[in-house]
C-alpha cells in the first residue's frame, strides 16, 4: 500500500505551504505528492492525472480538504466514485475525518460512511445555491411590486474587493465567508459579485465579435 498526497492551488502565485505542511504532518513521503497550480475548472490536470495512473487498489490518496478534488459537488463525486470505485484505492480528508474511507479496513464501514456524508454534503450544496436564486428571485419580485426600481447608486466596495472575488471565483472561498472578512453584508457581496461576473461576460463575449 502506497500513501499519495495531492495538492491544489487555484493560481500560480498562490502559496501550497500550508497544504504541503499537512501532507508532512501525515508522514507522505516527498516523492509521492503530487501539486498543480491551476484552476479547477478543468481536470486536465496533469499532476492529478498522473497520480490517478499511478494510484493502485488499496493506496490512499490524501488531500487537506474535499474541495481539492473539484470545483463543485458533482465533479467532486465523480473523481470520488472514480478513485474509491474504479480503482479500488482510498480517500483521507484531513479537514474532515468522517469523510476518510480508509478509516476501517476489514469491511465497508468506512467506505459507506463516507459516501454517505459526502451525498448529503452534495444535497445540502445544492439546495443552498437553489435557496439563494430563489429567494434572489423573490426579493426581486417583491422590490418590483413596491415601486423600487433598480440600477440605483451604488455603495462603494472594500479596497480588497477585487481580491477576494477572484478567490470566490476560483472557490478557495464561500460567498459567506468573504463577505465576513470584508465586513460586508453577505446579500450585498453576493450582487457585486454577480455583477462583476456579468460584466467580464459582456467582455468576453465583445471579444470574439
Amino acid at each position: 500500500m502506497e500513501c499519495y498526497g495531492y495538492i491544489r492551488v487555484s493560481a500560480k502565485d498562490q502559496n501550497p505551504d500550508r497544504q504541503f505542511l499537512a501532507m508532512q504532518e501525515q508522514k507522505i513521503k516527498q516523492k509521492n505528492i503530487y501539486l498543480d497550480k491551476m484552476s479547477g475548472k478543468s481536470f486536465a490536470r496533469p499532476q492529478y492525472l498522473r497520480l490517478l495512473k499511478r494510484l493502485k487498489k488499496g493506496d490512499v490518496i490524501v488531500v487537506k480538504s474535499i474541495d481539492r478534488l473539484g470545483r463543485d459537488y458533482a465533479e467532486i463525486l465523480e473523481q470520488w466514485r472514480r478513485i474509491t470505485k474504479e480503482i479500488g484505492a482510498d480517500i483521507r480528508v484531513i479537514d474532515m475525518p468522517l469523510l476518510n474511507t480508509d478509516a476501517a479496513h476489514g469491511d465497508l464501514t468506512g467506505v459507506f460512511i463516507a459516501d454517505l456524508v459526502l451525498q448529503i454534503l452534495a444535497y445540502v450544496a445544492e439546495t443552498e445555491r437553489t435557496f439563494i436564486k430563489q429567494r434572489q428571485a423573490e426579493g426581486i419580485a417583491a422590490a418590483k411590486q413596491k415601486g423600487i426600481r433598480f440600477g440605483c447608486r451604488k455603495k462603494d466596495v472594500p479596497d480588497e474587493f477585487q481580491e477576494y472575488y477572484l478567490l470566490w471565483r476560483e472557490e478557495e472561498i464561500s460567498l459567506r465567508k468573504a463577505a465576513e472578512e470584508l465586513g460586508m453584508n453577505y446579500s450585498t457581496f453576493y450582487r457585486r459579485c454577480m455583477e462583476q461576473k456579468e460584466e467580464e461576460e459582456k467582455l468576453k463575449n465583445c471579444s470574439k465579435l
